[in-house]
């Protein structure tokens, strides 16, 4: 990896980046990384978070923060608010949606059997296409073994997994951020993402970055990435010297310097 200073910003216009433990610290959004958003935004620079976070976050997101769209639940869906219109576009048709519940519903009885001490995160309740099990947001740390353990219960059931740095995120469906970064990126940027590379970055901090790590030229990993390289096949090209949001800030301070 090399050092923040060295990535070429001179062709940046989109800075797509994660919001848990890239845009916060300690589960909280600080002020330096939300100005960090307006200053990019004002400057012309669009942002676009990718989340494992739940569909009513995203609605959130889309209308009040300084974002041109918001990938949510780990590429299920973009939501974009665009001249006082939301616009959701989803991976899965709605019947298909209500079928995957069904089926993530008996993998959280299981997990919940099998993992002690593992929760439902407590945004569930607003989640439209996976299941996130909490093994440290809200519950006291569990082991590298038993988040391991949650992982092969999702993939047993034909589900996908991703680990986050709280969550583990499971879901049906042939789909990732990346995949969806794609989708919007034709949609409403009319830009081809592979052929148009230079002008994106991505900022994020977990192994469920992966796909997007490994994709973008400009790929940047918050300091506190470093704890998951070990876990990770294709770390971030990129690193900056802090954690979390002081980092964010320091991405937004390098693009606008």
């Amino acid at each position: 990896m090399k050092q923040l200073s060295e990535l070429n910003k001179k062709n940046i216009k989109y800075v797509f980046t994660d919001i848990d433990d890239t845009l916060t610290n300690d589960g909280k959004l600080i002020s330096e990384s939300y100005e960090a958003m307006w200053r990019l935004s004002q400057s012309g620079i669009k942002i676009i978070p990718i989340t494992g976070r739940p569909a009513g976050w995203c609605e959130l997101i889309a209308r009040m923060w300084p974002v041109d769209a918001v990938v949510g639940e780990n590429g299920g869906f973009y939501f974009t608010y665009k001249n006082s219109e939301m616009i959701r576009k989803f991976q899965i048709p709605k019947a298909q949606r209500i079928k995957n519940q069904k089926k993530l519903k008996k993998i959280e009885e299981e997990v919940l059997s099998s993992v002690p001490g593992s929760a439902v995160a407590s945004d569930q309740f607003c989640r439209m296409m996976d299941l996130a099990i909490d093994f440290c947001e809200d519950v006291p740390a569990l082991s590298n073994e038993d988040v391991d353990k949650i992982v092969d219960i999702f993939k047993k059931h034909g589900a996908q997994a991703k680990v986050s740095s709280i969550h583990v995120n499971g879901w049906f469906g042939d789909y990732n951020k990346l995949s969806m970064c794609k989708i919007y990126v034709e949609d409403y940027l009319n830009l081809d993402l592979e052929k148009n590379n230079e002008q994106f970055c991505f900022v994020g901090d977990s192994p469920n970055d992966e796909p997007m790590f490994e994709f973008f030229e400009n790929s940047i990993g918050v300091k506190n990435v470093e704890a998951f390289l070990s876990k990770m096949s294709h770390p971030p090209k990129f690193l900056t010297t802090q954690e979390g949001g002081y980092g964010f800030k320091q991405v937004a301070d390098h693009l606008l310097s």
